[in-house]
Parts: C-alpha cells; sequence; structure tokens
C-alpha cells in the first residue's frame, strides 16, 4: 500500500513538472477566445463552380476575432471576384455563335427564329399601317388586328424562350439567372459575425473545447488552401492550351506580330476572305484574349486565396499554442491540487499516529481525510467546470436525482454519524451486527467492517473472516455493542457429578469457589451497571455467580453462570476450571470420581 501510495505521487509529481515546464514554453503565446458558430448555408447550385466561394463563406462564419475576420472577408472577396470573372467569361462564351441543336432543342430554335421573324414583319406592317390609318379607315383596322397579332406572337416566343431555356438549350439565360442568384446571396450575407469580447477560456472543459475546435478549423482551412492551390493548377492549365491555341496561326503565318494586326493586314489586302468573315475572326479573338486576361486574374485571386488561408493558419497556430498554454496551466493546477491533497493526507496520518488513544482518534482521522479529499474534488471540479451558475436550480435537480438513486448511500452516511456518537461503537468493540459477532476493525464513511468472532457461548474465536456491513444498520436495524460499560459479559460452565454423595453440598461448594473467584469483577461490573441504571431510572442488577442443577443420563450437572470481562473470559474459565477440579479431586468424602465437562 504504501509504495502504491510513493508510487501514485511520483506519478503525479512528474506530470506536474512536466505541465509546468510546457505551460512556461508556451507562455509568450497570445489568448482569444473561441466560439464556435453555425455554418453558413450553401449556395445553390449553378453552371459556374462556386465551390471557392461556398468554402470562404463556411470558414468565414468560424473567425470569432479581428484578425480572423480580416483574414475572411479578404478570402471572400478574393473568391467573389474570381466567380465574378468565371461568370464574364462563361456570359461571354454563351453569346458566341455556336452549332446547330439537333433533335427537340433543333425544333425549338427554328420555332424561335420563326417567331422571331414573325414578330420582325409584325413590326414592319406595323409601321406601315400606322402611315396608312389617319387617310383610311381599313387601314386603322388592320392596324388593331397587326397589334394583337404580334402581342400574341411576342407571348409565343415568350413561352419558346422558357421552353429552350427549360430543356438547356439556353446556356446564356441560365448563366443570367444563376448570376442574378449569386448577386442576391451577396446581399444576404454581406453583414460581417460579431466578434467576441469574452476573455480567454477559464476553465479546463472550455480549454480543451478550444483546442479541439482550433484543430477542426485548422484541418478546414488546410483543404481550403489545397482547394485554392489546385482550382489555380487548372486554370492555369486552361490558360496555357488557349494560348496555344491562339498563337497556334501565328506560329503558322511565322509572323512575329500580334494576331489582331495579322488579322488586320489580312483585311487590308482582302483578296481571299471577305470582310464579314475577318471581322468575325477578329471579335473571335478579342474574345479569346479577354479570356485570358480573365484567367490571368482568376488565378491570380485563388493564389492570392491560398496564401489568406496560409497566413489564417498561421494566426491559428498561434492560438492553438495559446490554448495548449492555458491547458497545461490548467492541468498543472489539478495536479499540483491532488499531490497537495495525498501530502495533507499523510501529514494527518503522520500526526494522528503520535496520539495515545487511536481508538477515538481513528474518527477524526477518517474526517480529516474525507474533508481534504472532498475540498481537493471540489477544487479541481471548479478548475474543470468553472463555478457554477443557475445555482438553486442545478442543487435542486442534484438533491431529487441523488435522493432517489443514493438512497441506501444516503441512510449509510447518516448511519455513520449515529455510529461515531456518544452510544455507537469504536474500533475494538466486540458488537454483534445482524447475527453476526465479531470484533470492529473499521468504521468508514459508508460501512463497517468487523472480523468476525464464534458464538459467544461456545468458543469465541476470531475465524480470520471480514465481514462488511453498510452503515444503515445503525438507522434502520439494530446491533448490540457488547463492549459497554467495561465490556462485561455472562459466561457458564458446566460441571458433571456422579449420583453417589450429597450434589446440593457439591453444588454448593463450587459456588462459593465460583464467588471467591469472580468477586472482584462482579462489584466493578454492579458499579458500572448502577451508573446506567441510575441514568435510566430503572432497578440495579446483581452481578452475583448462579448455579443450577440438571439431571443427566451419567447424573446430575451443575451448571454455573457468573460475570467476566469479556477480553478475559478465557482466563478466568481456565481459573474456575482449576479450582474446580482441585475441589473435586478432595481426599476424603469428596466426590472424586467427577469431571468438568
Amino acid at each position: 500500500m504504501r509504495l502504491s501510495k510513493n508510487l501514485l505521487a511520483a506519478v503525479l509529481a512528474v506530470l506536474l513538472v512536466a505541465c509546468a515546464v510546457a505551460w512556461y514554453i508556451t507562455r509568450d503565446a497570445s489568448s482569444n477566445r473561441f466560439v464556435p458558430k453555425a455554418p453558413a448555408a450553401s449556395s445553390q447550385a449553378s453552371l459556374i463552380d462556386e465551390r471557392l466561394l461556398q468554402t470562404a463563406r463556411r470558414i468565414a462564419s468560424l473567425a470569432d476575432t479581428s484578425e480572423e475576420q480580416d483574414l475572411a472577408r479578404e478570402a471572400l472577396r478574393l473568391s467573389d471576384h474570381e466567380l465574378d470573372q468565371a461568370f464574364a467569361t462563361a456570359l461571354r462564351e454563351a453569346t458566341a455563335p455556336s452549332p446547330p441543336a439537333s433533335g427537340p432543342l433543333k425544333q425549338l430554335a427554328d420555332r424561335l427564329t420563326q417567331l422571331k421573324a414573325r414578330i420582325a414583319a409584325d413590326q414592319g406592317r406595323i409601321a406601315q399601317l400606322t402611315k396608312q390609318a389617319a387617310a383610311n379607315d381599313a387601314a386603322a383596322d388592320k392596324l388593331e388586328l397587326t397589334k394583337a397579332q404580334l402581342a400574341l406572337d411576342e407571348d409565343e416566343l415568350e413561352d419558346a424562350q422558357e421552353d429552350l431555356v427549360r430543356q438547356g438549350g439556353d446556356k446564356h439565360a441560365k448563366l443570367q439567372r444563376a448570376l442574378q442568384e449569386h448577386e442576391s446571396a451577396q446581399h444576404e450575407t454581406a453583414q460581417p459575425p460579431k466578434v467576441s469580447t469574452a476573455g480567454p477560456p477559464a476553465t479546463l472543459s472550455e480549454q480543451i473545447r478550444l483546442r479541439l475546435s482550433l484543430e477542426d478549423r485548422e484541418g478546414q482551412l488546410q483543404a481550403a488552401r489545397q482547394q485554392a492551390a489546385g482550382k489555380a493548377s487548372t486554370l492555369e492549365r486552361q490558360h496555357d492550351a488557349l494560348e496555344k491555341l491562339i498563337s497556334k496561326p501565328r506560329s503558322d503565318a511565322g509572323a512575329g506580330s500580334a494576331a489582331p494586326t495579322s488579322e488586320a493586314s489580312s483585311v487590308d489586302t482582302g483578296d481571299e476572305e471577305d470582310t464579314a468573315a475577318v471581322v468575325a475572326r477578329l471579335h473571335g479573338l478579342s474574345d479569346q484574349r479577354k479570356t485570358l486576361t480573365e484567367l490571368d486574374k482568376r488565378i491570380q485571386d485563388s493564389q492570392q486565396l491560398s496564401d489568406v488561408y496560409k497566413r489564417w493558419s498561421a494566426l491559428l497556430e498561434t492560438r492553438r499554442r495559446s490554448a495548449l498554454h492555458l491547458l497545461l496551466g490548467s492541468l498543472a493546477a489539478v495536479l499540483a491540487i491532488l499531490l497537495l491533497v495525498i501530502a495533507i493526507g499523510r501529514a494527518l496520518d503522520h500526526a494522528f499516529s503520535r496520539q495515545k488513544d487511536r481508538r477515538r482518534l481513528h474518527q477524526l482521522r477518517v474526517i480529516a481525510g474525507i474533508a481534504v479529499q472532498l475540498l481537493g474534488a471540489f477544487l479541481i471540479l471548479l478548475i474543470l467546470f468553472g463555478p457554477p451558475t443557475q445555482t438553486s436550480t442545478i442543487i435542486g435537480l442534484a438533491t431529487a436525482g441523488l435522493t432517489v438513486a443514493l438512497k441506501d448511500f444516503i441512510v449509510a452516511f447518516f448511519g455513520w454519524f449515529a455510529l461515531i456518537g456518544r452510544n455507537g461503537v469504536r474500533v475494538g468493540d466486540w458488537v454483534e451486527i445482524e447475527g453476526v459477532g465479531g470484533e470492529v476493525i473499521e468504521i468508514g464513511l459508508l460501512r463497517t467492517v468487523l472480523l468476525e468472532m464464534g458464538n459467544w457461548t461456545t468458543t469465541g474465536h476470531p475465524t480470520g473472516r471480514h465481514v462488511t456491513f453498510m452503515n444503515s444498520f445503525a438507522l434502520a436495524g439494530h446491533y448490540f455493542n457488547f463492549s459497554t460499560a467495561g465490556q462485561w459479559l455472562w459466561d457458564e460452565l458446566q460441571v458433571s457429578l456422579p449420583a453417589a454423595g450429597d450434589p446440593y453440598e457439591m453444588a454448593q461448594q463450587i459456588r462459593q469457589t465460583v464467588e471467591r473467584e469472580t468477586e472482584a469483577d462482579a462489584k466493578l461490573a454492579e458499579t458500572d451497571w448502577e451508573r446506567v441504571t441510575r441514568q435510566y431510572g430503572i432497578r440495579p442488577f446483581s452481578a452475583k455467580p448462579a448455579v443450577d442443577l440438571r439431571p443427566s443420563g451419567s447424573g446430575l450437572n451443575v451448571i454455573v453462570r457468573y460475570i467476566t470481562r469479556a477480553p478475559q473470559r478465557y482466563a478466568v474459565k481456565s481459573r474456575l476450571f482449576q479450582a474446580i477440579v482441585d475441589l473435586l479431586h478432595k481426599p476424603a468424602g469428596s466426590p472424586a470420581n467427577s469431571a468438568p465437562a
């Protein structure tokens, strides 16, 4: 037991020193409070890859310091700018001529072309009829009819356009709608999150949660950084491929000037291609150059976004160091409290071991040890969870739960107070609890331990078994303390007498012998009992021996009951047997053949 206690104390001391050293190493870290927040809602899916912006919004919702919010705003600005450039490129490419569709989409496209032609014809007829309507009534009627037909054709054109958009044939319209949804979402999430004004986490549980949340946020930032770097790499490959495609005609012509200049020269020479084709090609090259410029901007935005996440990770590393510093300080405090509890417990054991009356001081030592342990547990709980809030509600709920779940333990706890009271038991007392007799060797807060003895009327020797009882027997049951009032008890012995001779005279001689041997104990017992009887107002008791004659198969049995101290019962019984044997073996007229039972 001593080795295990020393080992525990040594382990706690080593951990305390390690925490103190680590706490000192991390002393220069700043401390900020982390308040977990709900992630922002993701935007609706669109034709454009919006994952960079969605990631920036999700991580920005976790920023709880001014430095992190500055980086979050920068990440949102860069990801939004990259998305705007992507929308610009996609919208411009959607307006470019596309190869004719097939199947239902071709039918819708042809229908749109016919409707547009009919609308153009209606508008031309309306212009002509408007000039004729002033002088001709019939022209006025035709004008109204044509306007109605124009309205019908426009409605039909709008329905056909919606059908084309629904079936995926009008990419430009889808992009416009996605852009509007993006701008609407930007206005809804424009407000920045609030900055936490609370101080550093003071409890161990908050510090652990802060450390874990920072670890999780660091993982999200690493993933976002890899996403931005991967986006930049993808855009670079697209840029290089488009640049090779644009510069290919220039290399085939063997010219070192820009493509527009070459095309302009071909316009000047314009023998091989008509002007409209050259102009269309120049517009296409211009759009491709704009796409290259937008790709350059998107690459820069992605690279800068990756750098922002890198700086954010460095800021989180500082906060993680600060959280580790606070966590180590709290752990060091817990270990210090545990060591202090162990040290105070040993000091109390050493102080009480010097006292002489160990039986009574054992209770004080147990109470002092439990008080120190409870105080240490309370201080550790304060470090772990902090001071309780809503104390009345917590106490009420805790009391109700403990009363129901720990009823037996509560009764045993209050039974302990009854046992250590004036009429209770002490270590070393001989007691009988629930039919089991023995010597009290431990009185704990919840249990009592006995060293079991044999039956009082037979041997009374220890059996070597430890019997444990919950202290509730002191309130819910009963117990007998044979150590009360000087530890007096009635013992008996039995002697067999032969049928010959005068048994009454022999019984009288045995009685006188027992009275002579136990006279001192009888007077002391009567004195002790007199104090008890006087206190409670009952009649006094006599401690004189009692003799009883009982017939048996071989003669008569003499049964003698006498008073003796419990610890000295065997020595007294040995003396009495010796005296009775000497009495029975007197030479003349004595029942020499009698033997004690």
